[in-house]
């Protein structure tokens, strides 16, 4: 368990708190700069963002599955292996179907007999339930002929239920994928004989993902109050989708296990992955601004700075959290110091002011 404890936003309101604040809305508007700019400026300011406990959690599948034999032959084929995407009913694996062939085509012959029997005995009973109305036969013949035809229809029908159960298990000699995933594990190679019930092909699916996170007693209350949670993985951030809590505590480590379920997302997680995982506890303060004001330069995270009279100025700023197109700035910047949206404008805007500082000088 990860005692990692740092603060992160899981989401931002844009609400100014204090004076920091209402200076930071003013001076964006850009009204307070007597100098115009050949490209946008955004000032940086103080937003209201959810504060978040931080611990690691597992990725797993939510489906994930073994497929078995369930009837016995010799493997024959094999179309899937570890690593492959199969698509929901695809053929992993061929088993040898003579047996359950003649078995399908004795149980089709047994119903065309059965058809016929009781095609017969229908044509009696209705021969000698007419000579019963006439009264030329008595009652022991016409019950007699009904009990005979009943007994040809349950055949039939038997005999219908056998071909099915034969066709089925023709059927089971083609194992094909239960849905859309990855094979994991291949247990079996071709030309092993394999019984009912034996493992053969290991499989998960990929679209529906979840993250198991173990959350100490002491902060499930908060968390389970404000139920959200949000999935850190490098500069992606992915949304829970929805919580589950256990109920029981463990007894060793005394956490809680909760589950976080995630959405469909282009995201590539794979079962086993450590990740981190945020859950909202409360609020915070943090100074934001644009995603696209960043510049980087191999090790270098700096931004442009206006100083509003006509200057600019390429200044270093140290980086917290990325949530979506706004940026958390930990140093380098005050409220209210605007920055340039365009950091290749802002380049050449300066290099141009300093060619003609040069030139000023000569």
């Amino acid at each position: 368990m990860s005692l990692s404890f740092n603060d992160r936003p899981f989401g931002l309101t844009r609400r100014p708190l204090g004076l920091l604040g209402t200076l930071g809305l003013v001076l964006a508007s850009g009204a307070a700069f007597a100098a115009d700019y050949p490209f946008a400026l955004a000032g940086a300011q103080y937003e209201v963002a959810p504060r978040e406990r931080i611990w690691d959690g597992t990725v797993e599948a939510v489906n994930e599955a073994t497929v078995s034999a369930q009837t016995a032959g010799r493997i024959t084929g094999i179309l899937a292996d570890v690593n492959d995407f199969v698509e929901a009913g695809a053929v992993l694996i061929q088993l040898t179907d003579t047996e359950q062939r003649s078995a399908l085509k004795s149980a089709q012959a047994n119903l065309l007999e059965a058809e016929a029997r009781a095609a017969e005995a229908a044509a009696d009973f209705a021969r000698i339930e007419g000579m019963f109305k006439n009264e030329t036969v008595s009652r022991a013949r016409m019950d007699q002929a009904k009990a005979n035809n009943e007994s040809a229809k349950a055949r039939e029908a038997s005999a219908r239920a056998g071909v099915s159960a034969a066709r089925e298990q023709l059927d089971y000699t083609v194992i094909r994928a239960p849905y859309a995933g990855i094979v994991s594990r291949r247990l079996v190679e071709i030309g092993e004989s394999v019984g009912p019930g034996q493992p053969l092909m290991t499989g998960l699916s990929l679209q529906q993902l979840r993250v198991n996170v173990d959350v100490p007693q002491g902060m499930i209350d908060s968390v389970r109050q404000i139920g959200k949670a949000v999935v850190h993985y490098g500069d992606t951030d992915i949304a829970a989708q929805s919580i589950t809590f256990f109920p029981v505590a463990d007894a060793a480590s005394n956490t809680f296990r909760v589950r976080v379920n995630l959405p469909q997302t282009d995201v590539v997680l794979y079962p086993g992955m450590f990740v981190k995982v945020g859950f909202v506890v409360g609020e915070s303060q943090r100074l934001m601004i644009p995603v696209s004001a960043l510049v980087r330069r191999s090790e270098l995270t700096a931004v442009y700075v206006a100083d509003g009279q006509g200057g600019i100025g390429l200044r270093q700023v140290r980086l917290g959290h990325t949530y979506g197109d706004r940026l958390e700035i930990l140093a380098g910047l005050d409220a209210g110091e605007q920055v340039a949206l365009d950091p290749v404008q802002a380049g050449i805007y300066l290099k141009h002011s300093r060619a003609q500082g040069a030139d000023h000088e000569q």
